[in-house]
């Protein structure tokens, strides 16, 4: 149990002492370095220090500047050597050599970003869509047939399901396949242009053959969305009859992937091509599925797939952890202006500023790691087996569409912070800050655009309204109480507001240390999702009596508030992983300084929403003036431990290989020092023109002095 909470179950003065004690402790905690980053590596630590080995190699590292064209055939043959390294198999069946560890596949394939993220995306074309779309959506038969030249590289393939017209909406693509009971096959169509499949990796140089994802029509019936097994390319590499594409040429990011379009004329396939565990089609052109309804149907198509949304959570908390340790290495060794010294500069990690730019992106880093190790077990437990309901899979899906989120734009954030905290030398392509960033936009809408997924979440919020979630094994879960609207009622009346100024009339320090409570964190970071979930469902009651047309317009009114509640919502679950890993640290010292990050944590979003808090009176302006001194003192105390905390992430120098971050700053700013300490030791340093001025103006007021008491 960690300190913070022991000190929960004690009267409230006693807590608010131990509390002030904890924050106003000299004793100097130290970090276990070596058991943090144990922690950090989770369930699945040995598949990832395996992976860490791989990444470490100079055959899978990005070379800075490369065209456009060997970039591409650069990671091609890494793909190859992932293969010969057995890197890529481990979700596959053991009966095809792999070993169905689906947790331990993804927490090895997301450290592929650190060598280059067009490698990691590339492998997840792959292996994590193409190959996954064949294992998940076909049956035995078809595994047989492609899982193999799959697996070893001698099927490369795409993953055609986005569309010109259509790209996070897969439900209205407009492809279509339809059945020729008089041949046994299936037709494929891209009618119009806005048809046409985009942005699909492997599609402009390497895929032969593609999981494209189309509208099934048998007997004048369109059946929805369904993935077939379609050849692109003969042995020559050239398109097979009526399928076409361009290539997407130079991106923003990701120039390793040759990403393409594909159209398709008439294009036919055996019907047997159809991936049918969800449904399928008989010779006669009977349509069958074990699922009834077309709309559950499509969502559980879809949720088989739902790792890629789950890796790249992953492989963008990775990203956040190199862009940090990058910045604060560097921090921690440039100095710049000698503002308490006339001799020495101050290191700028020194610098309250520096440390506001880099240690809250740190501590979100760190609640986005421990939410990420929670959604992956989350995600393995669905997919070997475990816990498998229908519930489990739309519990998994709206934590991976929450978690990406969040994860994917703190990334974005992160990095580009870390660039400017390390001024010019982080724009040096050489220290990799800049194509991770640039390589790493494209995650904010790969697998869903953050926005629409933010709207998958809320929505399921609001269906949860009102009721506990069931899976309460799994602790992240926000829970919406029953007696939610006395408790908002209270809110809303202002008694609440009016106890809490109360409180507050008298020690403003002891009154404000209560938000550094795990308990006062947590109760206001639930109730404010509570809260926005009873307003905006407050708002859309009216919804089931009007029109299609009004209704809709109803709900659009709402969509800002329905996006920032899920982000609120998303917020919490890294919140509550962050709180749940701090009381599995056994160390004092290590848990000490992990519940000041943690606060740290809690505090920023606090600060972040304070309008919110004020106007709806669930903070007295008292407790919010002192929040910023206080977020303060917690970047003070964390300060001395920047080093640990980014050193226990574990990536070594080559896995980094930036420059800035290897020590040589250190080197440099030891010899500045030495030889100006030399230069000074001399006494034939050159005299600082303002040094001269002062001691003429100091002499100057000696002689008046003297001269002055000669007169007296």
């Amino acid at each position: 149990m960690s300190q913070v909470t022991a000190s929960a179950k004690n009267s409230s003065g006693s807590k608010d002492t131990a509390l002030e004690s904890m924050y106003d402790d000299d004793s100097h905690p130290a970090v276990d370095v070596a058991a943090l980053g144990e922690a950090l590596l989770g369930r699945w630590a040995d598949i990832r220090r395996t992976a860490r080995e791989l990444v470490g190699r100079d055959d899978i590292h990005r070379i800075e500047g490369q065209s456009v064209a060997d970039h591409r055939k650069r990671v091609l043959g890494q793909l190859h050597y992932l293969v010969e390294n057995k890197a890529v198999h481990r979700a596959f069946p053991e009966s095809l050599g792999g070993n169905e560890d689906h947790g331990g596949n993804v927490a090895g394939f997301e450290e592929l970003v650190v060598a280059d993220p067009s490698l990691q995306i590339k492998s997840g074309v792959q292996w994590g869509l193409f190959g996954s779309a064949v294992m998940h959506l076909g049956t035995g038969e078809h595994h047989r047939k492609w899982l193999p030249g799959i697996m070893n590289m001698e099927i490369p393939g795409c993953f055609a399901m986005t569309e010109t017209g259509h790209g996070s909406d897969v439900a209205s693509v407009a492809t279509t396949a339809t059945y020729d009971p008089d041949t046994d096959e299936f037709i494929i169509n891209t009618p119009f242009r806005a048809a046409w499949k985009e942005y699909i990796g492997n599609a402009a140089l390497d895929g032969i053959a593609a999981v494209v994802f189309a509208q099934l029509i048998t007997k004048g019936v369109n059946h929805g969305v369904h993935a077939f097994y379609v050849p692109l390319r003969d042995e020559a590499n050239e398109f097979l009859p009526g399928i076409g594409g361009e290539d997407d040429g130079l991106k923003g990011g990701l120039n390793g992937i040759d990403n393409g379009r594909l159209h398709f004329s008439n294009v036919r396939v055996p019907r047997t091509n159809l991936l049918n565990r969800y449904g399928d089609v008989d010779e006669e052109g009977t349509y069958t599925s074990p699922i009834a309804t077309p709309g559950r149907r499509f969502f559980t198509m879809l949720g088989t797939l739902v790792q890629g949304r789950v890796s790249l959570d992953g492989a963008a908390v990775a990203a956040s952890k190199v862009g940090l340790k990058i910045a604060v290495q560097y921090a921690s060794e440039r100095r710049q202006f000698n503002a308490s010294s006339d001799t020495t500069e101050e290191v700028i990690l020194d610098y309250q500023r520096h440390q506001r730019r880099l240690l809250p992106r740190l501590a979100t880093t760190y609640a986005a790691a421990f939410a990420h190790e929670e959604l992956l077990q989350k995600f393995d437990d669905v997919f070997s087996g475990r816990h498998d309901s229908d519930e489990d899979r739309e519990d998994l899906e709206t934590l991976a569409a929450a978690l990406k989120s969040l994860s994917t734009w703190h990334a974005l954030d992160t990095l580009q912070a870390s660039r400017e905290a390390c001024g010019g030398a982080g724009f040096m392509a050489e220290n990799r800050l800049t194509s991770l960033r640039a390589d790493l936009d494209v995650y904010a809408t790969f697998e869903g655009d953050n926005t629409v997924l933010l709207q998958l979440v809320a929505k399921r919020l609001l269906a949860d309204y009102a009721k506990e979630f069931k899976n309460v094994d799994f602790g992240i879960m926000a829970r919406f109480v029953a007696d939610q609207a006395a408790d908002l009622t209270l809110h809303r009346t202002g008694l609440r507001r009016a106890v809490q100024t109360f409180a507050d009339s008298g020690d403003e320090r002891r009154s404000a240390v209560a938000l550094r409570d795990e308990e006062t964190q947590r109760s206001l970071l639930t109730d404010r999702v509570e809260t926005m979930v009873a307003d905006i469902a407050g708002e859309l009651k009216p919804a089931a009596r009007l029109s299609k047309t009004e209704a809709a317009k109803l709900v659009n009114s709402q969509q800002h508030e329905l996006i920032e509640t899920a982000v609120a919502h998303g917020e919490l679950l890294q919140w509550e992983a962050f709180t749940t890993a701090l009381h599995g640290i056994s160390d004092p010292g290590t848990r000490q300084v992990l519940t000041w990050l943690r606060d740290l944590f809690g505090l920023c979003l606090i600060e972040r929403n304070l309008a919110w808090y004020l106007m709806h009176g669930r903070l007295s302006n008292q407790r919010a003036r002192t929040l910023g001194d206080y977020i303060n003192r917690l970047l003070a105390r964390l300060r001395p431990h920047a080093l640990d905390l980014v050193d226990a992430f574990g990536y070594e120098q080559e896995h980094l290989r930036a420059p800035i971050a290897s020590g040589d700053e250190a080197k440099r700013q030891q010899e500045a020092m030495e030889y100006l300490r030399a230069e000074r030791a001399s006494g034939h340093a050159a005299v600082d023109e303002k040094v001269l001025i002062e001691r003429v103006k100091s002499a100057g007021k000696k002689i008046s002095k003297k001269a002055a008491r000669k007169r007296s």
